[in-house]
């Protein structure tokens, strides 16, 4: 089945690094009993594979083949990576750092596009990521470009990072947070950007659960025609 003639129902949510939008997009899903997919695992475990394998990060075929061939699951709130837990590797800074580098090579992002889209399944889905709307799901009936400050995602990263038992500076998190999401709004494939057909979601001021009731509040809106 295309994507454009699926009749299974998306909510793409995008949005920069640390906006929250793995946390808001997780809970619409549980609020509608839909499947998740947070398209940026995937990344960060081609990433997490590069760098086990001792991948060149410039070599984009290598990437891609990696893309394209390691066996991933997602069960029980764990993430595997070819048969070996990976849930806590795969959130470490470095590979979200090298995630955003291999995510700008054209033919990884080729190489992930099916894989993701196979995640629509009923009764619905909702995918968090760079280019959910854009690129992976076009016809998605509801989509959401969600951000906030630099500040407030940098102090949201920091305070991520402090639980975790990883030593950072506040400014040394916002400086990686601006290069990142320079990367990401500039490079050539499928940058991140506040698309026209997207509502937009300003998370500065919200809790979690108010951003989540927004986009419900609006997929009420859409389902009702």
């Amino acid at each position: 089945m295309s994507v454009a003639s699926s009749p299974i129902p998306v909510i793409a949510i995008d949005g920069p690094s640390a906006s929250g939008k793995g946390t808001v997009a997780a809970k619409v899903a549980e609020a509608l009993g839909f499947r998740y997919l947070d398209s940026g695992a995937l990344y960060r475990l081609v990433a997490l594979a590069a760098i086990r394998a001792g991948t060149d990060p410039e070599d984009e075929d290598a990437l891609a083949r990696i893309a394209a061939n390691m066996n991933v699951e997602f069960r029980g709130g764990r993430t595997w990576l070819d048969g070996r837990d990976v849930t806590g590797e795969v959130r470490t800074e470095e590979v979200g750092v090298a995630a955003s580098r291999v995510a700008a090579r054209p033919r990884v992002r080729q190489a992930l596009l099916s894989r993701q889209r196979a995640f629509r399944a009923p009764p619905g889905l909702v995918a968090d990521g760079r280019d959910m709307g854009s690129v992976v799901f076009p016809d998605a009936p509801l989509k959401v470009y969600l951000t906030a400050g630099v500040e407030t995602r940098a102090d949201r990263r920091y305070k991520q990072l402090m639980e975790k038992g990883m030593y950072a500076k506040m400014g040394d998190v916002v400086e990686e947070l601006r290069r990142r999401d320079e990367r990401d709004s500039s490079r050539p494939v499928a940058p991140l950007k506040h698309y026209p057909d997207a509502f937009f979601l300003d998370t500065t001021t919200l809790t979690v659960d108010q951003a989540v009731e927004k986009i419900l509040g609006w997929w009420r809106k859409k389902s009702r025609g």
